[in-house]
């Protein structure tokens, strides 16, 4: 016997509703119109819910934003769920580039500074999550650059629509949580009795899907020797 040489399982959103309502004792003969239109709109919360439990590695992109001087506040897009490491670079992209790491700030903490309009390198940044997100940098960018933002943020989902064989947003290594997670969530509509044991499928299948989720590096520890030396 042979394995089969492909790498080509990809089922479409309609395929995990399908295998959802059977692990709930729905079969595809009984599924309605209705089955259909629950599940989309629970497969969509259920990736909601995905959006509040980060990291989702699949979904953090790059992006790059030129500061103009004197300008605090720049729009991120409305799908951003997270910004997560930053970068200010001067000559982004050329042999000359220089880059400086930059750390978020609270809401609070940027209130708590005496000048906000105080220009010069930026070295913090507040991303205040509001429908149309924003960033808002200090010091506020000075005109010794131009500064180039260079970031990684985390991105919603996109929609999942049962129609027309779409495929869900969603890589190899997750289908089985999605499967799980909308089972469970079916479950809470057509079969109440089935959804303790479907949460409790749905919660291993995340588990073991998000502890894979990482970047497999090394842990380096380096302790602070002088703290532990005699004076």
């Amino acid at each position: 016997m042979t394995s089969s040489g492909t790498y080509a399982f990809s089922p479409s959103n309609g395929e995990i509703v399908l295998a959802a309502y059977e692990r709930i004792q729905i079969r595809a003969p009984e599924i309605r119109q209705e089955h259909m239109l629950t599940a989309r709109r629970e497969a969509n919360l259920l990736f909601a819910t995905a959006a509040n439990l980060q990291v989702n590695l699949w979904k953090v992109v790059r992006t790059q934003i030129v500061l103009t001087q004197g300008t605090a506040t720049y729009s991120v897009p409305a799908n951003t769920v997270m910004v997560l490491d930053c970068s200010i670079v001067l000559n982004f992209g050329t042999s000359q580039e220089s880059r400086r790491y930059i750390t978020p700030i609270s809401r609070t903490e940027y209130l708590t500074y005496a000048n906000q309009q105080t220009q010069s390198p930026p070295t913090v940044f507040w991303f205040d999550r509001i429908l149309s997100p924003t960033v808002t940098f200090w010091p506020v960018p000075d005109g010794n650059g131009p500064y180039t933002w260079d970031f990684f943020s985390v991105l919603q989902m996109q929609d999942a629509n049962v129609a027309s064989g779409e495929t869900p947003d969603i890589p190899y290594r997750w289908l089985d949580w999605m499967t799980a997670g909308l089972s469970h969530r079916l479950a809470r509509v057509y079969r109440p009795e089935l959804e303790a044991i479907r949460k409790a499928d749905a919660m291993e299948a995340w588990q073991i899907a998000s502890t894979q989720d990482t970047e497999n590096i090394n842990l380096k520890i380096a302790p602070a020797i002088g703290v532990y030396s005699p004076r």
